[in-house]
């Protein structure tokens, strides 16, 4: 297997067969490191096109990693085998897995439902795995504890990919090349880390930078400075709203300033992150895609059950444009919000996608930052 896909944005590939995939995988259901996991089954023998290629993605810990030869289309994990986790995350799928397609063929893989009786999975292959192994290696193999532990290919990242250093020009040059990032939301994004680095650069001039930032960035149609603190002290309480969102209902985002007064030093309220990845979307209206209640904690497996629900919108996704060890990560996670940074807005008054054009969404999009247990 090569190191890179030759697949490029834009490109049409159709899912193997479940016989076939299941050939590729080992004992584990994983190939490379990157399981195969059942709610993919769903997909064999359908027709895709290429969002992005998958050649890098961020970890636990928030750093990049390379992953090999990889794509993503616009299909999500429904956590139906992981405990109904709603995290929601785009799929990986290897090369291995895929071939090529034209758009108005018709599939040469007969899609089987992996509920069929006349095709269980459960036969024998040359590689050992069966859909049964598939199954159980989406929880860990270890001793049942009183917490499920889960293995998924979000918290498989690091066994999947080598770890992808910030200043590797190899992964930006692929980037562009793929088709994954414009060569203008390069240049944006390396004259951001530049200037955050300059402006960190603790020769007094920070302040000054930021201030000229939040003056200039109306020339690129950008945000204001990204990274402004919250105000609230670490240890006083976060203030809460309820709103009883719906799906399908229009929200619109508040300001990066009114959203600020809800958070604390350190850009949380209880325990959930506000990310400067968000800050594109304050101001903008979107509609409500769903609530989140529960999602599997990226680096233990467990599933984190939140005392408060979040906020997914529809196409607010992380565009990682403001995160110095990840930048354009093709994850495309979905971005949490708390309903205190929401107001519902009346769609009959209200254009819909001129904020949503602004702060650059690609298309249908987990979390935007960590969930800490018990929020």
């Amino acid at each position: 297997m090569g190191n890179s896909t030759k697949l490029k944005v834009g490109d049409w590939v159709e899912v193997l067969s479940k016989e076939e995939i299941l050939r590729t995988l080992d004992s584990k259901g994983q190939l490379d490191g990157m399981p195969f996991m059942p709610e993919m089954f769903q997909y064999c023998g359908q027709k895709f096109q290429v969002h992005k290629r998958g050649h890098k993605s961020c970890d636990p810990d928030f750093f990049s990693r390379r992953i090999g030869a990889a794509v993503h289309f616009q299909a999500r994990c429904d956590g139906s085998a992981h405990g109904s986790c709603q995290a929601g995350c785009l799929l990986t799928w290897k090369d291995e897995w895929l071939k090529p397609a034209q758009p108005g063929a018709s599939s040469s893989t007969q899609l089987v439902k992996i509920e069929s009786p006349a095709s269980n999975g459960n036969s024998a292959n040359a590689s050992g795995c069966t859909e049964a192994d598939v199954w159980a290696n989406a929880k860990s193999p270890g001793p049942e504890g009183p917490e499920t532990v889960y293995v998924c290919q979000t918290t498989q990242v690091p066994h999947a990919g080598k770890l992808l250093k910030w200043w590797d020009l190899r992964q930006y040059i692929e980037d562009y090349t793929s088709g994954n990032v414009t060569l203008w939301r390069l240049f944006k994004g390396f004259v951001y880390s530049s200037y955050y680095n300059l402006s960190n650069a603790g020769i007094g001039v920070g302040p000054a930078m930021r201030w000229f930032y939040d003056l200039a960035c109306p020339l690129w149609r950008g945000s204001k400075w990204p990274r402004k603190v919250g105000t609230i002290p670490t240890g006083s309480p976060t203030p809460i709203a309820s709103l009883n969102l719906q799906p399908g209902e229009l929200v619109r985002v508040k300001s990066h300033e009114e959203i600020l007064k809800t958070v604390n030093v350190d850009y949380k309220n209880r325990g959930l992150h506000f990310d400067a990845e968000m800050v594109p979307y304050c101001g903008g209206s979107y509609k409500v895609l769903s609530s989140v209640t529960k999602a599997i904690d990226e680096k233990s497996g467990k599933m984190v059950k939140m005392k408060t629900p979040c906020i997914i919108l529809d196409s607010v996704i992380c565009q990682a444009q403001y995160s110095a060890c990840r930048m354009f990560c093709p994850k495309s996670t979905w971005a949490y919000w708390r309903e205190i940074w929401l107001e519902r807005v009346d769609a009959q008054l209200h254009i819909h996608g001129n904020k949503t054009d602004r702060a650059g969404t690609e298309g249908t999009g987990t979390w935007a930052e960590k969930v800490i247990s018990g929020s």
